[in-house]
């Protein structure tokens, strides 16, 4: 062993546990494998290919040009803050006041002041899984444990067992996080199961941490998923963290918000100062513009994705080799393919025979293991491209 590699084990091992344990990313091994290859069709992240419209960068050039570079508001500028109220307002058919937003460097951000606020070294968070990692690993830096529930696997279809969430749950539970519509799988929870785990977080007196980012990501003709808007009280445990990556194609702009009681104000305008000091003013002045001149594009992305869903869906059952079901919301197919148990190997194998890259199961946790995920938020050609290319690929 050399001294450099003996000299960086010791500089390692004075590193805390939690930063020196943080996990990779099992989506991004596989992303580093075939990132260079020339012809690959990357369907391994949770975006589209549209890049950001016009009309939003726009503001943001508008903002530079007004010298809009300074240091600003911490919970974010009022303007956005109001405008997320009136966005909400429409949403969801209630009042929805500008002093429960607060505006986050990007939707990771959000998780992490939200975890920060409710938990510590030792404490529990539950997960329905498979699940969106970046969630776990934002726990598990804190120093609190996540328990994982697995959901149910039938036909491809995914459901979530509410006795085994309820078992779940310890004295030092603190949290369930819940993604619906969800990443990887696209299940979607319906009014009747939010209100069970709300009836369940009440019991035990803990929080629950809302990720609702794909909402507007539904295909049974609904103008939104549902919501625990439509069933919590004001009194009620909930963080909301939330981002405008998906709706508006604003990934690499790295902005989100938190929508949490506003008698928490000051806390969490105090964890946004010793993290970033704010969101720079022009990315808000964009945010803004995505808000307010957004429906038509996030229409056309509904479109795109439900025409992407059913290309997908009905190609890869052409195959006789894949279990899936159309997902209910979100914009990911997750499938497995017949004989093959390690998605890992076949995700790095699908990047070399087929020029397609996809996400493994084995990113997401349990119940995960052996499936795919794919990312149907892309032009019908592509897709259609993919479809053949997976089908030589699988047949072979």
């Amino acid at each position: 062993m050399s001294t450099v590699t003996l000299a960086g084990e010791s500089l390692l091992s004075g590193l805390r546990p939690e930063a020196r344990n943080a996990p990779e990313s099992g989506i991004v091994e596989v992303v580093n494998h075939g990132r260079l290859k020339e012809g690959l069709i990357p369907l391994w992240v949770g975006e589209g290919d549209l890049p950001t419209p016009d009309f939003i960068a726009r503001a943001a050039n508008a903002s530079l040009a007004a010298g809009e570079t300074f240091y600003t508001w911490q919970r974010g500028i009022p303007d956005l803050r109001e405008a997320l109220a009136r966005y909400h307002t429409t949403l969801y058919g209630q009042p929805f006041a500008m002093d429960r937003f607060f505006i986050t460097g990007s939707g990771m951000q959000a998780v992490q002041i939200v975890v920060r606020m409710i938990t510590g070294p030792g404490d529990e968070v539950v997960i329905p899984t498979p699940a969106w990692p970046n969630v776990a690993a934002a726990i598990g830096i804190g120093g609190a444990i996540p328990v994982n529930v697995p959901m149910d696997y039938v036909q491809g279809r995914f459901s979530l067992d509410l006795d085994r969430l309820a078992a779940a749950i310890t004295p030092r539970t603190r949290a369930i996080a819940i993604n619906s519509p969800a990443n990887p799988t696209g299940w979607t929870a319906t009014k009747d199961e939010l209100a069970a785990i709300l009836a369940l977080a009440r019991k035990h007196g803990v929080w629950i941490i809302a990720d609702e980012i794909y909402a507007r990501f539904v295909y049974d003709g609904s103008a939104r998923a549902a919501s625990f808007h439509d069933v919590m009280e004001a009194e009620d445990r909930i963080l909301f963290a939330q981002t405008f990556s998906k709706n508006w194609a604003m990934t690499g702009w790295r902005i989100g918000w938190i929508e949490a009681p506003p008698a928490f104000g000051q806390v969490i305008e105090n964890l946004i100062q010793y993290s970033t000091s704010g969101s720079p003013v022009f990315v808000q002045r964009a945010a803004i513009a995505a808000l307010e001149e957004g429906e038509p594009f996030v229409a056309e992305q509904i479109a795109r994705a439900t025409e992407g869903r059913r290309i997908i869906a009905e190609g890869l059952k052409a195959t006789n080799r894949v279990t899936l079901a159309p997902p209910d919301g979100a914009f990911y197919q997750f499938f497995s393919v017949d004989g093959r148990e390690d998605s890992r190997a076949l995700a790095i194998e699908l990047v070399d025979t087929a020029n397609v890259g996809l996400a493994p199961g084995t990113a997401f946790g349990p119940g995960g293991e052996t499936g795919l995920r794919l990312c149907f938020a892309r032009k019908s050609s592509d897709l259609v491209e993919v479809v053949a290319r997976l089908q030589r690929a699988l047949s072979g």
